[in-house]
């Protein structure tokens, strides 16, 4: 989604009013800007002036959902060792595992330890919204956005506990939820949780998706 920017052509918001036709380079250029270089991606409608035109945004249902939830998207991580944050072949995105992180930092910790079921189900979130931020990002190099996603094909959870903790599937719906939260019906997704002994930097919970996309 676009930055705000005011308006100057008199469109009402939520339509799609252009002064002018646009050419394919303004629709690079608008391509460009939602790529973006802020620390966050937005997820607020607003009209794009280009050359004196405007294009007022019609921001999608998912979107709608993600502000009403007071969600802001992160920017696309950098990752921590040497893999790519994500791959697409053919209508399937594979996005990396993604580590629970809390005030910039790696949310430390261990379930039935240090931790409980409901931080670690908070922590689960958290890399819920870190991978919708990331699977944007890759949406948006091929000039889509969230609205293209048919289906959230399937999660999979590693959950950093102790031996006796059982509660890696409850852990878990902490990232579930939301996705459902999200998409709907498509955000409902086959899954898997596992408890393991340790994850990379002492991380809590680690998260992985694959993506099903138009």
């Amino acid at each position: 989604m676009l930055r705000e920017m005011p308006s100057r052509g008199g469109c009402k918001p939520g339509t799609a009013a252009v002064n002018a036709q646009l050419t394919g380079t303004m629709q690079s250029e608008i391509l460009a800007r939602q790529a973006g270089t802020s620390d966050e991606i937005f997820s607020k409608p607003g009209p794009a002036v280009f050359n004196h035109q405007v294009l007022e945004i019609t921001m999608h249902p998912v979107y709608e959902k993600i502000q009403a939830l007071d969600i802001t998207l992160p920017a696309l991580a950098v990752p921590a060792a040497a893999y790519v944050p994500f791959v697409q072949t053919g209508s399937l995105i594979f996005i990396s595992g993604h580590i629970a992180k809390k005030d910039g930092k790696a949310w430390v910790g261990q379930l039935g330890k240090t931790m409980g079921t409901d931080e670690g189900k908070l922590a689960a979130r958290s890399i819920a919204i870190d991978l919708l931020g990331t699977l944007h990002a890759a949406l948006q190099a091929q000039g889509k956005d969230l609205g293209s996603v048919k289906r959230i094909v399937k999660v999979m959870s590693l959950v950093n506990s102790t031996a006796d903790f059982t509660e890696q599937h409850l852990v878990t719906n902490g990232c579930s939820e939301l996705l459902g939260a999200v998409f709907g019906p498509a955000g409902a997704h086959a899954r898997s949780a596992f408890g393991v002994a340790q994850i990379p930097m002492g991380a809590c919970v680690e998260i992985e998706m694959i993506v099903e996309v138009s």
